[in-house]
């Protein structure tokens, strides 16, 4: 299904990027050619997300954006405040 490589992809740069990588959580939906990624990672690693001034968060979209377009589709990542 169109997305799930986007998704798997998002997860496993997440998943390098944090302490407590069993507390990623992503999640993907579907609005016509358009994939929404919702990421979410324990309180303690949203600064290893997000970066200085955003910096990792904006790689993660690039990198997103690019695998997007060789799928032929767009894509948008949400980073979740944890619960």
């Amino acid at each position: 299904m169109k997305g799930d490589n986007l998704q798997g992809l998002v997860e496993f740069v997440a998943q390098s990027l944090v302490d407590q990588p069993t507390e990623v959580d992503v999640n993907k939906y579907t609005r016509g050619s358009t994939v929404q990624i919702e990421l979410q990672v324990a309180r303690e690693d949203m600064g290893r997300v997000i970066g200085k001034s955003g910096r990792v968060a904006n790689a993660i979209r690039t990198l997103l954006k690019v695998a997007a377009a060789r799928e032929g589709s767009q894509a948008n990542l949400d980073i979740i405040e944890p619960r």
